[in-house]
């Protein structure tokens, strides 16, 4: 693996990338979840700050480009519009908040419902100082079971064994221990303090736990059996209508190239009931509709 010659460049709102048509903003989303009000915010933004469009990434992300700067310094307009609408709640912590989770836990199929675990992993991710160091692509997977987002490179994370159980993972190469849902989030938590330790600083620093020496596998003390239960995969995910647990159901929209322009928006906004959800797959899912 080629070394490492200096800090990751991987845009934020307070860390942008200088294109030639301006700057390049990234805001990140746990889960990929957004309320539906807060993507017509962000539209709105894009339309006054930035060149009026907003990507979705395969990181479950959305980002602005098109922005005016000055000396690499976004205007403070559209910080503070970002933070009116909350997509900065922890400006620290705004570069490392990247933590992927399948997409329709708790609402169909999969083992166990990982949203509250994905809530909870974000809030000590911000309440930790040393964390706002992990670089920018450090990344946190969360598998509900069905095997949709688990094959991703990732650097820490966790596959759903039962309801109420998750296999923790370092790196792509190891896995630690079964435990319980609720005592997972700490457990990683302890595990990327362990990392930001190892790894040290300065520009040769590695980015990803599978950098470190012997691939990271000291990082939950000694590694595990993988789980079988944690080898699955899942087909990809159907466009349209897609029925709920609950009797609700949910609707699998395509983005062309992953870039929502203000119609595509208005027609989301239009069916979206509460929240919308960016995929790992640069689409869209509207959770909770009602069904006929």
């Amino acid at each position: 693996m080629t070394p490492r010659t200096h800090a990751d460049r991987c845009p934020g709102v307070f860390r942008p990338w200088i294109a030639e048509d301006g700057a390049i903003v990234r805001v990140r989303l746990v889960g990929g979840v957004l309320p539906a009000a807060s993507l017509r915010a962000l539209m709105a933004i894009a339309e006054e700050h930035a060149d009026g469009t907003v990507l979705l990434t395969k990181r479950t992300n959305l980002q602005l480009r098109g922005i005016p700067h000055e000396q690499g310094c976004v205007p403070a307009g559209l910080v503070e519009a970002l933070t009116a609408a909350g997509f900065l709640p922890s400006p620290s912590h705004e570069l490392v908040r990247n933590i992927m989770v399948s997409p329709l836990t708790g609402r169909a199929g999969g083992r166990a419902d990982l949203r509250a675990m994905a809530v909870e992993l974000d809030r000590q991710l911000c309440a930790e100082p040393a964390l706002s160091r992990l670089a920018g692509r450090f990344l946190f997977v969360l598998d509900d079971g069905r095997g949709d987002v688990g094959h991703r490179t990732l650097d820490l994370g966790a596959t759903a064994v039962d309801a109420a159980h998750v296999q923790l993972r370092i790196g792509s190469r190891h896995w630690g221990p079964v435990v319980p849902l609720d005592r997972a989030p700490a457990a990683l938590i302890a595990s990327a303090n362990r990392f930001v330790a190892e790894a040290g600083t300065g520009p040769s620093a590695p980015w990803h736990v599978d950098e470190l020496p012997g691939s990271g596998a000291e990082l939950m003390g000694r590694p595990h059996v993988r789980d079988v239960r944690t080898q699955v995969t899942s087909l990809p995910l159907p466009y349209g209508i897609i029925a709920q647990d609950d009797g609700g159901a949910a609707e699998h929209i395509a983005v062309p190239d992953g870039l929502l322009n203000l119609a595509i928006a208005d027609t989301i906004d239009l069916h979206a009931a509460t929240e919308i959800i960016v995929t790992p797959w640069r689409s869209v899912l509207l959770p909770d509709l009602e069904t006929l």
